[in-house]
């Protein structure tokens, strides 16, 4: 793809569209073009489209934002988030001729690939989906529409969730959900959470799983655990009536988080403790392994064991961010800041964990998010 950049009126062209930029997003653009391809911290592109000016961090992040934005008419162009590291731009290559292979509509192959990847999500292993999404030409298999939706979940792809046109609004909203209950006060997203439950917005699966599990965790962030345990047999009932027993060891370890946050005494924990310990034994899936510890740290801290707490909370979020999944991370931080915040005194392991979530609300560029999320989900409750 070819830029037509023009100074002096500060707009950018190709293939008949022109789009109007305000001077530093077209100085911002004009320098990322020159050096497409390559990754820029916030520092550098500070020091190179703001010299001698002395605007914030923020400052870029809020550029690459309404960048993003106003180029979406320009399709394949991607300014990157390059986790860790700055932003990258991005063009479309000429098109090749393709080249097809054989087994690519095979539809047992694809099947087949599709067990491959629900296993994988069952585990926990975002990394392994995304490897092996990455070989689905050499392999020679079509992704599922649905697997597609759940790797942009993996890597915590808001703004393709947000604005595609690839699959419907409904297939996106559990997923935008999720991300919305990240956002701002848990009183304010349990309420929304159920006007959703009531309205019934969202596929039947997904429905399933906001009402008997995801609405668990916004009661006991919300400040009110006793609702969880009373909805927990609920919870229970279904899972057991459908068959999904790959729902229980998370939904044990959310009774495990009712009851530390409800102040239940150390023998119920302890029994809860030992038959969660013996479930995982057998499937240690990543996503439960990795809550798990940070629901045990949560318990020393508040038996005042701050280093054994700490090493726990430590562990769980490395166990979170090895499984690949961005949410599944900023999930694990979203308990610990609001347990912390909501049930426990102050200490300064609760300044660590709320800078680290504060950081990763961030990265993720969620805390801009809120109101756009939370003006969709209205839209949808009220056509």
């Amino acid at each position: 793809m070819l830029l037509e950049l023009d100074e002096s009126n500060f707009t950018v062209a190709s293939g008949g569209t022109a789009i109007q930029l305000l001077p530093k997003e077209f100085a911002l653009l004009e320098f990322m073009y020159r050096n497409k391809g390559r990754t820029f911290t916030r520092g550098q592109l500070l020091d190179k489209v703001w010299p001698l000016e002395y605007p914030v961090e923020r400052t870029v992040d809020d550029h690459i934002y309404r960048l993003r934005k106003k180029l979406r008419p320009f399709s394949g162009l991607a300014l990157q988030t390059v986790r860790g590291s700055g932003y990258s731009l991005s063009l479309p290559e000429p098109a090749a001729v393709p080249l097809v292979n054989p087994t690519t509509h095979d539809p047992e192959l694809r099947e087949a690939m599709r067990e491959v990847f629900s296993k994988f999500h069952v585990y926990g292993q975002g990394k392994s989906m995304l490897s092996l999404a990455g070989q689905k030409d050499t392999l020679g298999y079509a992704l599922d529409p649905q697997v597609a939706v759940t790797l942009h979940f993996v890597q915590g792809d808001l703004e393709w969730f947000m604005h595609t046109e690839e699959v419907p609004l409904k297939d996106r909203l559990f997923h935008l959900f999720v991300f919305y209950m990240f956002t701002g006060d848990p009183k304010r997203k349990l309420a929304v959470c159920e006007r959703v439950i009531e309205a019934q917005v969202m596929h039947e699966r997904d429905q399933l799983e906001l009402d008997i599990l995801t609405i668990l965790d916004l009661f006991i962030v919300a400040g009110v655990p006793e609702r969880a345990l009373a909805r927990l047999p609920r919870s229970y009932q279904a899972i057991s009536e459908r068959g999904y027993k790959n729902f229980v060891p998370v939904t044990m370890i959310t009774e495990l988080f009712a009851h530390l946050a409800a102040g239940s005494e150390n023998d119920v924990l302890s029994r809860l403790d030992e038959a969660i310990g013996q479930i995982l034994q057998e499937k240690p899936f990543l996503r439960e392994t990795g809550n798990y510890k940070l629901v045990k740290g949560l318990w020393h801290l508040r038996e005042n064991r701050p280093a054994e707490a700490e090493q726990l909370l430590d562990e769980g979020i490395e166990v979170l961010e090895r499984s690949g999944f961005i949410p599944l991370r900023l999930y694990g931080f979203y308990r610990i800041y609001y347990y912390c915040r909501l049930y426990l005194p102050p200490h300064v392991l609760h300044r660590k964990y709320e800078r680290r979530f504060t950081e990763a609300m961030e990265e993720s560029g969620l805390s801009r998010y809120e109101q756009p999320l939370e003006n969709l989900l209205m839209r949808v409750l009220n056509p």
